[in-house]
């Protein structure tokens, strides 16, 4: 009889609390975020923060609008509730 082998994620888990601040720079509004509720403003930079799980979506949703990705840091919020 074959043994089988359950991965689960556990609820416990740091990776899932961790939040990420994304320093963005050239984000320009599109005729793509002209149909969004909010403008995409054009500064210097921006600060997004981004949940763990969501960082792959949000680095793609970043480059399809133009934005250049300069620096990626942990949260302060989440680096405190880590120790």
């Amino acid at each position: 009889m074959a043994e089988t082998v359950s991965l689960m994620k556990t609820s416990g888990s740091n990776s899932d609390d961790r939040i990420f601040v994304y320093e963005v720079e050239g984000l320009r509004q599109t005729s793509s975020t002209q149909n969004q509720a909010f403008p995409v403003r054009t500064s210097s930079t921006v600060l997004i923060q981004v949940p763990y799980s969501r960082m792959n979506e949000e680095m793609q949703r970043i480059n399809r609008l133009g934005g250049k990705i300069v620096n990626i840091r942990p949260s302060a919020d989440s680096a405190a509730s880590d120790e």
